[in-house]
């Protein structure tokens, strides 16, 4: 087997009863700790406006407060979501960010989730274009060159984006999502994939498929990352009786924004704009999960370091991805509990496919 990646994903999910500075250096502290354990990235969602799902709203300052306190450790956000920035100016602060993590970052890059398009005043149908246009931008902007840009929503002439990263062309960018669409520009530019999360990977299974065969089309490379919820214990009795409220909470605080999609008035406008998962049940369907649902279904792995490595080693046959990254903090967990989590897998997980 190919040695794997690893790495840890982090929400920044906000329980009620917990300040949003106490969280904001738990994460921080949570970055440090990963960096002496070995781990190869650690990734941050950008997400705003509904704290249960997550308060990353700046992952980009987080990571060039964090580069100061760490040697080895990449950094990315997974997902900057396109469509609510002005590309240019992004451009501009992800090559500051590279600078300032010492050439660590890496970018992620997706629509998002469609219950961030309300509250940011921009439309659904706006979404692709924004999306596309996005991602064309950006790579004009760290080509160093002035360019001109006709486009639906930019329009600039001679325009010249400052700084320029240091990592050239430009850092590795990583595509999230489920679209095949969507990876097949991945796979036309030799990006990456990540995906993953609360749902089973069969929900990904046609994305992952579609970006390899572009791959193979387009000459590239293909790389597939996923991401999967832990909690990890000595003994499995033991993980599962501390896991159960964590893990509850992961997937109701995960579910919680889509209340807002509820208005029968966004069905079709999400469903015009690609976003026919939101308007789905497929979400609100979480909420129903038991506990024992959870873990029959193997969407989460809760239990001992050794029981990981078979799960881990049965799913990467199946599945042939080239990197795995754990989610430690989530739900309100408690800070001793994701350490546990990170300390455990890196100690006795990770070496068993290095």
């Amino acid at each position: 087997m190919p040695a794997l990646r690893f790495g840890v994903y982090c929400e920044m999910q906000s329980a009620p009863n917990k300040a949003h500075p106490e969280l904001t250096w738990e994460v921080f502290r949570l970055i440090e700790h990963a960096d002496t354990l070995g781990y190869d990235v650690y990734s941050l969602i950008e997400h705003h406006f509904f704290p249960t799902f997550g308060i990353s709203a700046n992952p980009l300052a987080l990571f060039t407060a964090v580069a100061q306190r760490t040697q080895q450790i990449r950094l990315r956000t997974l997902c900057h979501t396109l469509p609510l920035h002005n590309p240019l100016i992004l451009a501009g602060e992800i090559a500051q960010a590279d600078i300032l993590t010492g050439g660590r970052l890496e970018v992620g890059v997706g629509r998002g989730h469609a219950w961030l398009y309300p509250p940011s005043g921009i439309p659904f149908a706006e979404s692709r274009g924004r999306y596309e246009e996005a991602l064309e931008l950006l790579r004009l902007a760290w080509s160093g060159e002035r360019f001109s840009f006709d486009g639906q929503f930019t329009k600039v002439r001679d325009v010249q984006v400052v700084p320029q990263p240091l990592q050239k062309p430009y850092p590795p960018i990583y595509m999230t999502g489920t679209s095949g669409q969507a990876f097949r520009i991945a796979a036309r530019h030799g990006w990456r994939i990540c995906s993953g999360g609360p749902a089973p990977i069969e929900v990904f299974a046609d994305g992952f498929s579609t970006y390899r065969q572009a791959c193979t089309e387009h000459g590239t490379t293909p790389h597939v990352g996923y991401v999967r919820a832990v909690f990890l214990a000595d003994d499995e009795a033991t993980a599962h009786r501390e896991a159960r409220d964590a893990i509850l909470n992961f997937y109701a605080y995960n579910v919680r924004p889509h209340d807002s999609l509820l208005d029968p008035a966004l069905q079709e406008p999400m469903k015009q704009a690609g976003y026919g998962f939101y308007a789905s049940d497929a979400l609100q369907g979480m909420k129903r999960l038991s506990y024992d649902d959870i873990i029959e279904q193997d969407m989460v792995y809760v239990g001992t370091p050794e029981q990981v490595v078979r799960r881990l080693t049965d799913l990467h046959g199946r599945w042939q991805f080239d990197e795995f990254s754990i989610v430690s903090h989530y739900g309100g967990i408690a800070p001793h509990q994701a350490y546990r989590n990170q300390e455990l897998f890196a100690r006795r997980v990770m070496p068993a496919f290095r």
